[in-house]
């Protein structure tokens, strides 16, 4: 159940100076948060209960007054939504983890109504919202397309004129916006590769690391998915071979992240887990490189020096020199993390004990991971899709079903990166999970090559949960593929 929607008061001077003056950046971004939260209550109140109700009139009293303040302030209000992020006033709002809910709900419904746009013209009275609001929750015919029309079509015949909607529309802004935060991506990616690998480095050397250096990479993985989480998953399809250790330890960092995220983790909380993530193997750097790069099956002798790394990275971190300022619960995680939930993994427990909730979270970024790489003994890495299903299925895999079915939400059934197939011949690449969760099936991809098999680069991103007019998709997967096999590298398209 919602909380009940607060009265705006004026703010104080001390108020006013603490986010900004009116008409600044910062003010905008606040005020602008608050016109988002505002709109979403009206939109779940009036979804949940009669309009009459004393809960809708009060959270479309507070949507009242909060557009009325920003168009006081800067004699404009402009809503608008493009890709994954939303901007107030061509200001962009960051996403946060208590606004993500919010965020995700009306991405997904603007893009089912086709709206892009909505500027309010004039002030609007609490009736002129509740038709608005009420048309958007209801939309009429197939596609978005069509459902935009009809939305203005019905917005004059009720005689509402305080709103103005437009279709989505990329502004050079917006496609900067998108560059920056790619960027932005890659920096942090190839930064966290580097602190990894210097990690590992120094523990194999005896020496120890630079503990400072690695927070801060774990803070920048933090920030970046926070602020869109996207680019950086998208980068997780970048799986170098000859540095896997170091990229993979990267990758379940991000996963982790972002898993602990859906599973309602604070910031605090994701630094710690985060932190664990990337030290979760720090034991393989005892393991001699050339059993860990060997390409043959493994002797009876070697593997035990494969599964003796989870202690191994314990007695690594007990022995770093700042220990004091190293979290305990890195240390449980990389004991534990190959335990599975019945403690029948490896290393052996002289207990029964529970495994750490921490170590469930990176037990399932890690197996998903490891699967859908290449490794030494690993030349063809299974397509994620069929991996999902199979941590999914498969009860002896000893994961948290709980995590697997959130993990399922956070990438889709059809995880970034998977190759598939579409019905209209194209090949594609899944680029990012569908923000609608009715969609879970139908992801956004990149269409790499033609219905000739022609190959194009970087390729056009569409959701498959597209209609055309007749209300059919206009794209639908019929199979994955293995990209090898049409001589396309994933990761390219992420770069």
């Amino acid at each position: 159940m919602n909380r009940p929607s607060q009265v705006i008061r004026p703010r104080t001077t001390s108020q006013q100076t603490a986010i900004g003056e009116k008409g600044g950046e910062a003010y905008t971004r606040q005020v602008g948060r608050n016109f988002i939260m505002a709109l979403y209550g009206s939109l779940r109140s009036i979804k949940m209960y009669p309009i009459e109700n004393p809960v809708v009139q009060k959270g479309l009293d507070e949507l009242t007054a909060v557009t009325e303040e920003l168009r006081d302030a800067e004699g404009d209000l402009e809503f608008r939504v493009s890709g994954e992020f939303i901007f107030v006033n061509s200001t962009r709002l960051r996403l946060d983890l208590d606004n993500y809910t919010t965020f995700s709900f009306l991405l997904s419904l603007c893009r089912a109504c086709g709206v892009g746009v909505l500027r309010v013209k004039s002030k609007p009275s609490s009736r002129d919202w509740t038709v608005f609001l009420s048309f958007l929750l209801a939309p009429q015919g197939d596609g978005p397309e069509v459902r935009f029309d009809t939305l203005q079509r019905r917005l004059d015949n009720t005689g509402v004129l305080a709103f103005e909607v437009s279709p989505p529309v990329e502004s050079e802004d917006d496609q900067k916006v998108r560059v920056q935060s790619k960027e932005a991506a890659k920096r942090t990616f190839a930064s966290s590769v580097s602190a990894t690998k210097d990690v590992m480095n120094s523990v194999r050397m005896g020496q120890s690391p630079n503990i400072k250096k690695i927070k801060r990479v774990v803070q920048g993985i933090v920030d970046q998915i926070l602020a869109d989480e996207t680019s950086l998953m998208g980068l997780t399809t970048i799986r170098d071979y000859d540095d896997y250790t170091f990229t993979h330890s990267v990758n379940v960092c991000i996963f982790s992240v972002a898993l602990g995220r859906r599973l309602g983790l604070t910031r605090l909380q994701l630094y710690d887990i985060g932190f664990a993530a990337l030290f979760h193997d720090i034991g393989k750097s005892r393991v001699p490189v050339d059993i860990l790069n060997k390409p043959d099956l493994l002797s009876d002798e070697e593997w035990r020096a494969i599964a003796a790394h989870p202690w191994l990275g314990l007695l690594s971190l007990f022995q770093i020199k700042e220990q004091q300022e190293f979290p305990y619960r890195a240390m449980v995680v990389a004991y534990e993390h190959h335990m599975k939930r019945d403690v029948t993994g490896y290393p052996r427990s002289l207990r029964t004990k529970a495994i750490g909730f921490y170590s469930k979270i990176v037990a399932v970024a890690d197996g998903f991971d490891a699967a859908t790489s290449r490794r030494s003994y690993q030349n063809e890495p299974m397509n994620p899709a069929a991996v999902l299903g199979e941590m999914r299925d498969n009860a002896r895999r000893g994961m948290d079903p709980v995590i697997v079915k959130a993990f399922v939400n956070l990438l889709g059934i059809y995880p970034v990166g998977t190759f598939v197939v579409l019905d209209t011949f194209e090949l594609a690449i899944v680029h990012s999970a569908n923000a609608n969760p009715e969609m879970v099936s139908r992801p956004n991809a990149l269409i790499v090559s033609d219905d000739l098999g022609n190959v194009r680069h970087p390729g056009e991103l569409v959701d498959l949960a597209e209609e055309d007019g007749t209300g059919s998709f206009r794209r639908t997967i019929i199979k994955t593929a293995d990209p090898d096999r049409y001589g396309i590298r994933i990761g390219d398209y992420f770069l």
